[in-house]
């Protein structure tokens, strides 16, 4: 999970990733920091985001991007 806590990091370090809850729904992250985020996500641990997992509930939290991240690694 430090993996993704350093993209996150990178994308805007002002924002308390271990604590919020609605990085997408509360428009924390703008649509460009989400771009980056799935670009380096996928390049970062090797895999592809398909469309079944773009929901926002799978970008609201740090949590909820690694649960899915170790659903998609499972399947692969």
């Amino acid at each position: 999970m430090d993996e993704l806590m350093d993209i996150l990091m990178e994308i805007d370090p002002d924002i308390d990733y271990a604590n919020e809850t609605n990085l997408i729904d509360g428009k924390v992250l703008d649509s460009m920091s989400i771009l980056a985020l799935i670009t380096e996500i996928c390049d970062v641990f090797d895999i592809e985001i398909g469309p079944k997992w773009m929901r926002n509930e799978n970008f609201n939290s740090v949590e909820a991007m690694w649960n899915m991240i170790q659903a998609i690694q499972e399947e692969e």
